[in-house]
């Protein structure tokens, strides 16, 4: 038995795991863990140090002598649309890290084997001292292989696509959506066939495809799932 309730959500790029995890996590008073910022808070450490991502001993020394926090944002101040607040040694980098280049950035380190082993101590340690709503690429089978609900969220291509394209009009990133199309076509092929924990779906997971759902109607549908085994 666990003494903590985890909730995993596995699931390919831009199929809403970071808005229905927070909008889970608030609902349930659970902790939001947001993995793929601490993949692009990794990223913005060897940025910012001029480390080269590919250099997997570097990168990894740069992380181990970093401190990184993640919490729930806080009103007034932390209600500007971010999913989670990202400290990292004593700076709010939520909105840092949410660069094209830190994304592209958590992709290439997000491949080293000794640096994931590093993140999934971290993201295990949080998850065993309080109950959590944690998504990711690896949660479901390698960080909470125990988790009590285990959900791999995914959505066509052309869905995600739209949804990604919104995000970046509201940005005002200047792209079109057959970039992004491409973007994603391109980020789903590395998550699937990278050697370190490939994406795929844990044979106990629960696949809820999100295409022609709301974001209300899937945080609805976990949270009944929530009640029925909590």
């Amino acid at each position: 038995m666990h003494q903590s309730f985890q909730i995993a959500i596995d699931g390919p790029v831009a199929a809403g795991k970071g808005t229905v995890s927070r909008l889970l996590a608030q609902k349930l008073g659970f902790l939001y863990v947001d993995t793929g910022a601490m993949y692009r808070a990794t990223a913005l450490l060897a940025i910012r140090a001029k480390v080269k991502l590919g250099d997997e001993d570097q990168v990894v020394a740069l992380l181990e002598k970093s401190e990184l926090q993640m919490r729930n944002p806080k009103p007034p101040k932390e209600t500007d649309g971010r999913l989670t607040t990202v400290i990292l040694d004593g700076e709010d980098v939520s909105w840092a890290i949410r660069t094209q280049k830190c994304s592209e950035g958590a992709s290439k380190v997000a491949v080293l084997p000794k640096l994931r082993r590093v993140l999934v101590q971290k993201q295990q340690k949080i998850a065993a001292s309080q109950n959590v709503v944690m998504e990711g690429r690896d949660i479901t089978f390698r960080v909470l292989p125990e988790a009590q609900i285990k959900i791999f969220l995914t959505a066509s291509v052309e869905s995600r696509a739209e949804r990604r394209h919104a995000q970046y009009l509201g940005k005002g990133v200047d792209i079109s959506l057959e970039e992004v199309i491409a973007e994603i076509k391109e980020r789903d092929e590395r998550d699937t066939k990278r050697d370190a924990d490939p994406l795929h779906v844990a044979k106990d997971a629960w696949v809820l495809d999100t295409s022609n759902l709301d974001i209300e109607e899937v945080v609805e549908l976990i949270a009944a799932k929530v009640k029925k085994v909590h």
